[in-house]
This record gives structure tokens, C-alpha cells and sequence, in this order.
């Protein structure tokens, strides 16, 4: 039997300036899934990412899922990509293995923890605080060439990977400091500034979107303080979760999320296509 991706409509030419098309899945011209491919808004038109692959339940356990992404994988080269991104739910063993397979490696992660209604004690001769306008500001030109930094290192246009950054920051924090449902605080000891975390209040949940324990401080413990900081705004509003993102091989922060608790809820999958 042949498994082979048909188009359901021409290729779409969309308004952010990617291009996407949807797929039937099909085995000798029967449909048994679907297949829905764009490129990335953000890493730009050489990445290409599936926004849904599935194969229907009594055609599963016959390796069309994988036959179906080597085309997927065809049609992208075709469009001239070098890499596509899948995006896998922790808990979609069988999704994960296949990828994993087909030679997907692991950029990042996203975390989660289940909370309680006490808020954690930060360790004696730590507090935090929220910060000053100068301090904010200096915040976020560091935090921005950081920003950039990261994403640069993953093979992220600079020009792309600023503009990024600006649009992020306008469309979270309008209001600076002062943006309703954003904490951006400062972590002291002894009454030394040793880091500061941001944590957005979101409906459903908390989520932490940056943490950084200055560089000379680090080792001592205050990474662990920053989380707790973050847990005691999340608390303190009310949500019972808190989320953030990692980095696959950034082993100091992976080592200190799982010691407090958090666990994968979603992974981010790339492979380059050579």
C-alpha cells in the first residue's frame, strides 16, 4: 500500500507572511488523516513547522504517521526550508517516539507545576520587590540583547530576532513596570540585588518569562529563591500552576525546575533538512 499526501486547497499566501496548506493523508487514494504545514512566522521562510499531522485510529501502528512526515518533509524542501519544528504534548508518547525516530532533536521545553495555597517562604535575608522605573529600564535593555542573544545562537536572523524582542515587550509590558498582571521584581539578600524574575498572572495560570541570577551571585542558591518569588506572586493571585520555558541543554536551569517540581508539558522538536 502507498501513503501519500494530497492537497486540499492551494497554497495560502497569508497575511503574517508565511505560507501553509492542508493535506489529506491518504492510502491508495483512501483518506486516513491530515497534514497541515506553514512556514514560521517568527524564524522566518526557511523553517517550516507542522501545525497538525494526525492519522485516523484504525489506520494507526502502521507507520503512516511516519511515511506521512518524510512527505511533509519533501513538500517544505520543496519550498525551499531547511528545518521544520514540531510541536508535541509531553503526555503524546507515540507522537514523540515518532519524531524522535525521524531525527527531531529536542530545542525546548515547556514546564509546569501544580500549586498550593500557601506561598513558599523565601530563605532568611532574602525579600524581593518590585522594581523602580530606572531599574526597569535597565532590565529590559539587558534582557533584550539577551533576548536577541538566544536567538541568534539558534540560527534566528539578528534583524528578526529584535523585532521579536520590540513586539514582545510592546505587546506584553504597554505600560512598562506598571502593566497590569505583571510582576518584574528584583530579588535581594543581605539587602545585595542578586536577580530579578518576571512573572506574567495569565487566566488560567502563572508563567515566569524570564529569571536571571546575576553572574555574581550564582551557586549560592538564589535561582532556587527566584522560583519561590515567582510561586509567591502566582500564589498570591490566585492560580493554582505556573509555567515557564527551558532550553534543552541548559542543565543548571533543567536540574533546578525538576528539583522543585516542574514537569514537561510540551516539547519543541526540530530537525534540519539536509
Amino acid at each position: 500500500m502507498t501513503t501519500t499526501l494530497r492537497p486540499v486547497e492551494p497554497l495560502q499566501q497569508n497575511d503574517d507572511g508565511t505560507r501553509s496548506r492542508h493535506y489529506q493523508v491518504c492510502v491508495n487514494s483512501r483518506p486516513v488523516g491530515a497534514v497541515h504545514l506553514a512556514t514560521h512566522p517568527f524564524f522566518g521562510p526557511a523553517t517550516a513547522r507542522f501545525l497538525d499531522l494526525r492519522v485516523d485510529e484504525p489506520d494507526r501502528g502502521r507507520g503512516r504517521g511516519a511515511v506521512a512526515a518524510l512527505a511533509a518533509e519533501e513538500v517544505v524542501r520543496g519550498w525551499g526550508c531547511e528545518r521544520i519544528e514540531a510541536i508535541v504534548p509531553a503526555d503524546a508518547e507515540a507522537a514523540l517516539r515518532l519524531v524522535t525516530a525521524l531525527g527531531y532533536v529536542q530545542r525546548n521545553r515547556g514546564l509546569e507545576k501544580r500549586l498550593g495555597v500557601v506561598p513558599p517562604e523565601l530563605p532568611a535575608g532574602s525579600r524581593g520587590r518590585e522594581l523602580t522605573r530606572d531599574e526597569y529600564e535597565t532590565w529590559r535593555a539587558q534582557g533584550g540583547a539577551a533576548y536577541v542573544r538566544i536567538w541568534t545562537d539558534r540560527g534566528v536572523p539578528a534583524d528578526r530576532a529584535r523585532a521579536k524582542m520590540e513586539d514582545d515587550h510592546a505587546r506584553l509590558l504597554p505600560e512598562g513596570p506598571a502593566t497590569p498582571g505583571m510582576h518584574i521584581s528584583l530579588l535581594e539578600h543581605e539587602g545585595v540585588p542578586v536577580g530579578t524574575v518576571w512573572v506574567a498572572i495569565e487566566e488560567n495560570r502563572a508563567f515566569v518569562y524570564d529569571v536571571v541570577a546575576d553572574e555574581r551571585f550564582r551557586g549560592r542558591g538564589h535561582g532556587r529563591s527566584l522560583m519561590l518569588l515567582a510561586e509567591r506572586h502566582a500564589v498570591a493571585a490566585g492560580k493554582g500552576a505556573i509555567g515557564l520555558n527551558v532550553f534543552a541543554g541548559n542543565t543548571p536551569a533543567e536540574r533546578l525546575y525538576a528539583s522543585l517540581g516542574y514537569e514537561p508539558t510540551v516539547y519543541a522538536m526540530l530537525k534540519e533538512l539536509i
